[in-house]
């Protein structure tokens, strides 16, 4: 493989610049238009061809002088291309995700804490990965050398919208296989001209003259989402593409074959299990990884993911070495060659062919890992792990037996799309009851909002003089939270039987529970120190002045300020009215000093 186009930007016959061989890192645009609405949603486009004297080579990098290192650019050549075990005709779309390798972005890029303040946490951009959704063409050309025409058109993100890309792209290759370059870069112009997604907000994003109608979910909203509004519709020609989703995967389309082990796979994932998905092309191999990192929603999936891998990977010995323990990550695949690879793996999901027919395929069984001796292994669950939980059979009766009439003719879909709704529902009710105890026993551990007061908190301006009046988050103590589960366990909110204690335990050692806990504790000690914020604001500051020294009436202003910074940069809950008045606080504060202190903290 080969990478063509490198960095130095070099004019190619069609007028678009792309990267020549010394690129090794970003630097700074010299020229060309900023950037700034397009990098909101997109980091790149990039064309990946096959050169027979090559391989996979970079044809394009757009715009010109957003800068990839040497081994980003080989990443995206290999995992823009199906392997050749999957035999892909015609077009075919699929997605990856790749690790950043470095370096600094691009200066048009902003700040990503607006977005991702007001964005769900499993939507918030990636900080350090690169998501590839890639639109691949492979069709008879007597013109080429080789017989065939093979080319992928990538869209660079890092925002998991993997639908609103899909459908994005499902416009733009078709076009650009056509007419080449001239259309792209028709298109980026358009993307530069779109308002930046705004958590909450429903926008219109015109391109090629249709325009895309999304909704940006936000963190405050339901776990139930709505369909975009339509009330802007009247005014709007042409009428609208309307994306109920920008994001999520159809999931029973997806689970179809392993919907007999679906609670199985959520607590594989749950737990953070080390899993390899075996596909037989790379749109079934990122589909199902999407599909089984989306079914812990609301809960972030804080593993490494991969929806696509391939053995010329620049991880491949990091991931598939038996050297140590497997990694937690969900790992797609479809080379065959990987089964033996990857044979000491604790789960292995083997997916076969797709059915075209509207039929439910045959459901795969769950097979021991030591079954697992050939390249042409049956589909199967080959995993040793024993469930927690008991099924949902009745979930599972309404999921298999559809009535015969409803996979006929003009009423196919609408099955499709009960049932997807009926399992997304039924995981989303799943996690939610695992999550709720866990909430609970969290804001128990928040002190009472009564005992903070300016002078006694974890983040207090004025110390304590004992270390007992501090005010500050308890530890969370697993057995205590055990212990609770009695009287407000799971067994409140779901209906299904099993051993939620050991499934519990096991919680605590995963990756999941570290993050979780990590984020619930970082945003309670920013409710805290709002708190404080607003509890200092509402003191006597006057009264409490009287008998401190200049020093502690200096280190005052400080810690005031520090908050207001903080404050000010959406990092604490805080209303805007409580900021004025820290403000005029530290105004008066400074006031009551000496000039020459006055000049130091206030200098002109």
């Amino acid at each position: 493989m080969e990478v063509r186009a490198g960095a130095g930007p070099r004019c190619t016959g069609d007028g678009l610049r792309t990267a020549g061989p010394k690129s090794s890192g970003r630097a700074a645009r010299v020229s060309a238009p900023p950037w700034a609405r397009f990098s909101a949603w997109l980091e790149c486009v990039c064309v990946v061809t096959f050169d027979l004297e090559l391989g996979q080579a970079l044809e394009l990098v757009y715009p010109s002088d957003f800068r990839l290192t040497d081994k980003e650019k080989s990443s995206i050549c290999y995992l823009s291309f199906p392997d050749s075990h999957s035999g892909c005709l015609g077009d075919t779309q699929f997605s990856f995700r790749m690790r950043q390798c470095g370096g600094h972005r691009s200066p048009w890029h902003a700040d990503d804490q607006p977005y991702n303040s007001k964005a769900p946490m499993t939507l918030q951009r990636e900080p350090a990965h690169y998501i590839g959704y890639v639109y691949f063409r492979q069709v008879k050309d007597s013109s080429v050398k080789r017989g065939y025409f093979q080319k992928s058109l990538v869209l660079l993100s890092r925002l998991p919208f993997v639908r609103l890309f899909q459908s994005l792209l499902s416009l733009m290759a078709p076009e650009y296989f056509d007419k080449l370059a001239p259309c792209l870069e028709a298109v980026c112009n358009e993307i530069d001209q779109w308002p930046a997604p705004v958590p909450g907000e429903t926008l219109n994003l015109p391109v090629m003259g249709v325009i895309i109608q999304v909704c940006i979910p936000s963190r405050v909203d339901k776990l139930e989402p709505s369909p975009p509004k339509h009330g802007d519709q009247e005014n709007l020609r042409p009428a609208p593409m309307v994306l109920t989703s920008i994001h999520e995967p159809d999931l029973f389309r997806c689970f179809r074959p392993v919907l007999t082990h679906v609670q199985t796979l959520w607590e594989l994932m749950l737990l953070g299990e080390p899993l390899v998905v075996l596909a037989p092309s790379p749109d079934v191999s990122s589909e199902m990884v999407l599909a089984l990192t989306s079914c812990l929603q609301p809960l972030k999936f804080c593993c490494d993911f991969r929806p696509y891998f391939t053995i010329h990977d620049s991880e491949f010995k990091e991931l598939t070495t038996r050297t140590q323990a497997p990694p937690n990550v969900v790992l797609g695949v479809t080379n065959p060659f990987f089964i033996k690879t990857l044979q000491h793996w604790p789960h292995i999901l083997r997916i076969g062919e797709p059915k075209i027919s509207g039929d439910l395929p045959k459901q795969i069984k769950l097979k021991k890992p030591s079954r697992l001796k050939t390249l042409d292994t049956k589909p199967g669950l080959y995993t040793a792990y024993t469930a927690h939980l008991h099924r949902d059979k009745a979930l599972l009766k309404r999921l298999l037996k559809l009535p015969a009439s409803l996979w006929q003719g003009v009423q196919k879909q609408r099955p499709w799309d009960v049932q997807s709704a009926l399992l997304k529902r039924h995981l989303l009710e799943l996690t939610q009851s695992f999550i709720i105890p866990l909430e609970h026993y969290m804001a128990s551990l928040m002190p009472l909002q009564k005992s903070i007061t300016p002078w006694k908190v974890g983040v207090w301006v004025f110390p304590p003089q004992r270390r007992e009046d501090l005010v500050q988050i308890r530890p969370f103590h697993q057995d205590d939270f055990l212990h609770s589960l009695e009287h407000a366990g799971p067994q409140l909110t779901c209906v299904l039987k099993g051993d939620w204690l050991g499934l519990y335990r096991r919680f605590f050692k995963s990756p999941h529970f570290d993050g979780w806990y990590r984020q619930r504790h970082r945003e309670m000690a920013q409710k805290l120190e709002a708190l404080h914020l607003e509890a200092i604001c509402e003191a006597n500051i006057e009264t409490w002045m009287k008998d401190k020294s200049e020093v502690e009436v200096v280190d005052l202003v400080l810690k005031l300020r520090e908050k207001l910074v903080r404050a000010q940069g959406h990092q604490l809950p805080v209303k805007e009215a409580t900021l004025h008045r820290a403000q005029l606080y530290i105004e008066m504060v400074i006031g009551s000093l000496p000039k020459d202190l006055q000049a130091v903290l206030c200098p002109p």
